[in-house]
């Protein structure tokens, strides 16, 4: 005796061995003996042989006409051989009553299962709606299809352009255009990027990259809702200054401004003026969940991404030509020893003379012309000559607190290097579509401008810092347990050392228009200002808030994502002024050994990182002349051939310089350079200097 039964939704069929009341040991053709509910058992019989019963009854299920079927159908519950019964004849063979079975068991959209071969069909209109979703999934799959085949020849339907930066980035993995973009790399064994690459549906590199970042971190766009500004305090002392700031011409959110009052008294007050949005815009407020929701001004050459609406910044920014709110530190100075005898913290209006523009006065303001007031250099502005004296004194103290600082840290700061700065011509402003000229420029680190600029706002951050610690009140910091390599700057809420830059603790406070965590600084700063030894009573963030920690760790994902972007639109330009000037050879200095055995140098002239074929067996420092390969501009990718070695390998004394950072200073990734900033506001580590 043979039978047919289920087991965990198959149908299998064998040889009896033996029946109890409920259940029974049958012999599989394979040979193996399974135990089957009697309950299971839904056909026995004596022949044929049951592998020819399977086969004759899958040739039945195959012929049978579900919609007949459907229609011979009893309306209430019925089972398998019931149907055949109807649908062949009274006399329904045993592979016509099989075959009914698995044409039900295998039609769900047109019977339901009730049972161990008991069914029941479905009601009409859901037999509709089935039958319409069956047809609209055969005619995706058959454009799924078709589009793959598409891409597989090269070519981009529509739909998949149009959906493009979403497949790559946000994929809707049960979308068709996804599943074809799938289907095809399948086929040809080519990764999506690749495949869509040679279809032609990347139109714009620079688009891929800009639209690869605003899906991973502006989704809604990067657009601002309709929010007023709430007006500053009207309630402020005026200062008895004349302030000025110094930043490129690109800033627009100036944050900072210097003073300085007693020249020649013996006793100097040296004033550093912070923009104040902390006094208007209140923990909670929209505003204040808009900074948190963006927590820095995302930067890249000749565009920027603003924390703030820039009509808010506006109401707050250190304009020329009037009174601004400002948290102001001053710095009481020996003016014979340079020594800082006291500080105090005001919350004032701060009157702006003029905001000074590096690009505009740097090849101006040099240590000569600083040091010998009879240097006089044509075309100078009226008001730069009027602060010539301060800015001596300025650039003298900045001096001496850099050598102190080098005497905490155990070595000299070291910047062989210039900072390269990016102008786009072709977008006046507006959001670049990757066909501007560029033009490539230098700053040399530690100028006199950049060097004052940096030692006042380190005198700011370390001083209000320190506060924050002595009077109990929390804020962010930035520490570094020591410079040995691999020991990484970390943000916390403790007042700890920052061995970098050698100071008793670190806390960032001088940028509160464009760096979220300055704003909340700033708050605590602003309660010590205004309530003294009870300011952790009065401040905004109480010790151990959680808010905090949650701030840090927000900032940091978002702060190192918009640096890595930065240093990728700068790679990407400097690419393009490769392409753009024609420049197929360059001098570069060999600086560190890099992924899979490959060699790294830094282009002399450009900010330009890249691997270098033949260059393994040169010394760091080594200086050569490379030649450029192809330029990958959707990887950012550009490899160079060594050509000839320009230094004597008997004499060190014409390497190239590398500096201390170079390590710190290569994306992991494709080939990125360091994120070197094209704005003065726009600071790339905890060394402030633009």
């Amino acid at each position: 005796m043979y039978a047919l039964f289920e087991e965990t939704g198959k149908f299998l069929t064998g040889r009896i061995l033996s029946e109890a009341e409920s259940s029974a040991q049958i012999e599989l053709d394979s040979g193996k003996r399974v135990k089957a509910k009697t309950a299971h058992i839904l056909l026995r019989f004596e022949k044929p042989a049951p592998a020819e019963l399977l086969a004759q009854a899958q040739a039945v299920a195959a012929s049978i006409e579900l919609d007949l079927a459907w229609e011979f159908a009893p309306e209430d519950e019925f089972g398998f051989a019931d149907l055949a019964r109807d649908y062949f004849s009274d006399q329904a063979t045993l592979a016509q009553q099989a075959g009914a079975l698995f044409a039900l068991y295998e039609a769900p959209h047109y019977f339901r299962r009730a049972g161990k071969g008991r069914f029941k069909k479905a009601p009409a209109e859901i037999l509709q709606q089935a039958l319409a979703a069956i047809e609209k999934k055969k005619a995706q799959q058959q454009q799924i299809a078709d589009w793959a085949a598409q891409l597989g020849r090269g070519e981009c339907p529509p739909p998949i352009r149009e959906q493009l930066y979403k497949i790559l980035f946000r994929p809707d993995k049960n979308a068709p255009e996804y599943k074809a973009v799938v289907e095809a790399s399948r086929a040809t064994h080519t990764a999506p990027l690749a495949l869509l690459q040679q279809a032609g549906a990347i139109d714009s590199s620079y688009q891929f990259h800009w639209k690869r970042f605003l899906f991973d971190h502006f989704p809604k766009g990067t657009g601002f809702p309709a929010l007023t500004a709430p007006p500053p305090p009207d309630d402020l002392p005026l200062a008895p200054v004349q302030a000025y700031s110094i930043d490129d011409s690109q800033t627009t959110e100036i944050d900072d401004a210097l003073s300085v009052q007693g020249l020649g008294t013996g006793t100097v007050v040296l004033g550093i003026h912070i923009a104040a949005p902390g006094l208007a815009i209140q923990p909670g407020s929209e505003l204040d969940k808009l900074g948190r929701a963006r927590l820095s001004t995302v930067y890249m050459p000749g565009y920027k991404i603003t924390m703030l609406p820039d009509a808010v910044v506006q109401i707050y920014t250190l304009d020329a030509g009037r009174a601004n709110p400002a948290v102001s530190l001053y710095a009481t100075i020996d003016e014979a020893t340079l020594e800082i005898t006291a500080t105090e913290t005001r919350l004032e209006r701060v009157p702006v003379a003029v905001n000074l523009r590096h690009d505009q006065i740097d090849h101006i303001v040099t240590e000569a012309w600083l040091q010998d007031a009879s240097i006089q250099v044509e075309n100078t502005p009226q008001p730069l000559l009027e602060l010539r004296e301060q800015l001596s004194f300025l650039h003298r103290l900045a001096i001496k607190l850099k050598a102190g600082r080098e005497l905490v840290r155990g070595k000299p700061e070291t910047f062989n290097r210039p900072d390269y700065t990016f102008r786009l011509v072709g977008n006046e402003g507006a959001e670049p579509d990757g066909s501007e000229t560029v033009h490539i420029g230098t700053r040399q680190r530690g100028a006199p401008l950049d060097l004052i600029v940096a030692e006042a706002a380190i005198v700011a951050n370390s001083t209000w810092g320190n506060l924050l610690a002595e009077l109990g009140v929390p804020g962010i910091y930035r520490s570094q347990a020591s410079l040995a390599p691999g020991v990484k700057v970390r943000m916390g809420t403790k007042a700890l050392p920052h061995a970098g830059i050698g100071v008793k603790s670190y806390a960032w406070a001088t940028s509160p228009l464009r760096r979220y965590v300055d704003l909340v600084n700033q708050w605590q700063i602003i309660a010590c200002a205004r309530h003294g030894r009870t300011a952790a009573l009065a401040a905004p963030f109480k010790p151990k808030d959680a808010d905090l920690f949650g701030i840090i760790s927000s900032f940091d994902t978002a702060y190192s994502a918009y640096n890595g972007y930065q240093a990728g639109m700068e790679r990407f330009w400097t690419l393009k002024y490769l392409e753009q000037n024609g420049i197929t050879e360059l001098d570069a200095t060999v600086f560190k050994e890099g992924p899979g055995g490959s060699f790294l140098v830094r282009a002399d002239t450009l900010p330009l990182v890249l691997p270098v074929l033949g260059a393994q067996n040169l010394p760091r420092g080594a200086r050569i002349r490379v030649r450029l390969g192809a330029v990958d501009e959707i990887t950012l990718d550009v490899h160079g051939t060594l050509i000839a070695r320009l230094d004597d390998p008997l004499d060190p004394g014409d390497d190239g310089a590398v500096d201390e950072d170079d390590e710190e200073s290569v994306a992991s990734g494709p080939i990125a350079i360091a994120v070197d900033v094209n704005e003065a506001d726009a600071p790339a580590s905890d060394n402030p200097a633009p």
